[in-house]
């Protein structure tokens, strides 16, 4: 099976000092074990490069940008990158406009027809919540938190 890494993970990923870090890193690790597929998207490493260059005290990582950039290309040489294509965006408006999608969930949404686009069912995410209502969206997709594979206690 294939599943799409959300940003959310990635960030933990680079971020060893986080609290769910090897949360993180065991949970992609046992999916790669056990033979699943783990992808990105352009989307994602451009989330990631906000999240890692905003400053400490806004949530970021503080990153610079060469040291955002180095993390980023080890996520592209070891994560299969799912193709912009032309289909994503009218997948992602009908997404939007079914279920009333407003603010930054608009983004979630976009992973969401990535997913539908490329046939991938499962997306990894510490997020949850902010998928319950688009996981249903069309043939369906299945949200999975890392707690779940790793078998660390939340």
């Amino acid at each position: 099976m294939a599943y799409l890494v959300d940003t959310n993970v990635l960030v933990r990923l680079a971020n060893s000092t986080d609290a769910k870090h090897d949360v993180a890193a065991e949970a992609m690790l046992k999916l790669h074990d056990l033979g699943e597929i783990l992808h990105i998207t352009p989307q994602n490493l451009i989330e990631f490069r906000n999240v890692a260059t905003r400053p400490l005290k806004d949530n970021g990582l503080g990153l610079s940008p060469v040291a955002a950039e180095a993390d980023a290309a080890k996520f592209e040489a070891t994560l299969p990158l799912l193709a912009e294509t032309p289909e994503i965006f009218p997948k992602w408006k009908a997404i939007v406009e079914s279920l009333g999608i407003i603010g930054k969930q608009v983004h979630d949404a976009r992973l969401v027809a990535v997913c539908h686009v490329h046939g991938v069912k499962n997306l990894l995410t510490f997020n949850a919540t902010h998928f319950a209502a688009l996981a249903n969206y069309g043939s369906g997709l299945t949200i999975v938190e890392p707690v779940t594979i790793s078998g660390h206690l939340p």
